[in-house]
């Protein structure tokens, strides 16, 4: 199976069981070999005390991005380690959406950058995601 079309079958399999990110509203917008593209939009019940999209949120967007990315080869992986940095608010009605590339991928380790901005293309949060593979495929026979 070509590169493109296997990530893309990874993240079809992988969204069938991810209850979470359905959830929560997010889409897939895109997928390829090492990048993936989520948005999610901030509902009323995302926000915390000061009114603002509450950060385990947009930390969670930001991971399922990570997860997409790291698992578009058609090999599990989880994530070994990872950090966040808010730079911007995210208010009640925005469109978040998490854009995560692979920076480095040997052996059963992968580092991983997304960058989550809002509708305005303003930078809301950078993270910085760690991979390792473990056995097993979501696309078995691929």
């Amino acid at each position: 199976m070509e590169a493109l079309a296997l990530a893309k079958a990874a993240a079809e399999a992988m969204w069938r069981e991810d209850n979470a990110a359905r959830w929560l509203g997010m889409r897939i917008e895109e997928v390829r070999p090492g990048c993936a593209r989520l948005s999610m939009p901030v509902a009323q019940d995302m926000v915390n005390g000061h009114n603002l999209c509450h950060g385990g949120l947009i930390f969670t967007l930001a991971d399922t991005a990570f997860a997409y990315a790291c698992n578009s080869y058609n090999q599990r992986a989880v994530a070994a380690g990872c950090s966040i940095e808010f730079l911007a608010p995210a208010y009640l009605g925005e469109v978040l959406t998490a854009e995560c590339s692979e920076q480095v991928l040997r052996g059963r380790t992968g580092v991983y950058d997304v960058k989550v901005t809002n509708q305005k293309n303003e930078l809301i949060a950078v993270f910085r995601g760690k991979s390792a593979t473990i056995k097993g495929q979501l696309v078995e026979g691929a």
